[in-house]
């Protein structure tokens, strides 16, 4: 009878270890989304106020850059794209497909706003225009921001990414249905080439 109890009592000791580790587990990755999709929002928040910014800056243009008219409606365009890819990533920034059509949507419009840069560059009396100036310092501050809180996202998605994957998590993850998070990157091949140096 006593081997009973004390048997009983080792099953009741180890149940109960069981469920506070099913539980402090399940509530590290429920606060580890909970981070990332804050991170998130402040991607949101920046991206939003860039969107804001562009069409400010094409229509400053539009009017020296008037023969120019493929590449301010391609601005647009992109602009509109990346806007909509960014309100679906927005609502679940959990979803490998809609982080992966936000990072293709930026990579377009970071591609077609150079393209603005240097057509503007091209015309002094438009680079010398205190709004355009001043759009052009808005939207390199915001650029800076959404970089900061890229980072952020990136980190806080690879805590959380780590933490599902480890054992023992990664069985109450499975269990809880705790998917894994995409990274936010922005390829722009003209970042990963090397500089030419000539002398």
């Amino acid at each position: 009878m006593e081997i009973g109890l004390i048997l009983l009592g080792v099953i009741l000791v180890l149940g109960f270890l069981l469920v506070l580790i099913a539980v402090g587990t399940y509530n590290a990755l429920v606060t580890l989304r909970n981070r990332y999709k804050n991170a998130y929002a402040q991607i949101d928040v920046q991206l939003k106020r860039r969107y804001d910014l562009i069409p400010n800056l094409v229509e400053t243009a539009k009017g020296y850059l008037s023969h120019e008219r493929g590449t301010l409606e391609a601005v647009i365009a992109a602009r509109n794209a990346a806007a909509s890819a960014n309100t679906r990533a927005a609502q679940n920034p959990g979803d490998a497909a809609a982080m992966k059509d936000l990072s293709g949507a930026e990579s377009a419009l970071g591609g077609v706003l150079g393209r603005l840069f240097a057509l503007a560059e091209a015309y002094p009396d438009l680079k010398a225009n205190t709004t355009m100036m001043t759009l052009m310092e808005e939207l390199t501050s915001t650029e800076n921001k959404v970089s900061f809180a890229r980072q952020a996202y990136n980190d806080a998605v690879m805590a959380y990414n780590t933490r599902r994957e480890v054992f023992p998590s990664n069985i109450f993850a499975g269990m809880f249905n705790f998917a894994a998070a995409e990274l936010f990157v922005i390829d722009i091949p003209e970042q990963r080439e090397a500089p030419k140096v000539k002398f």
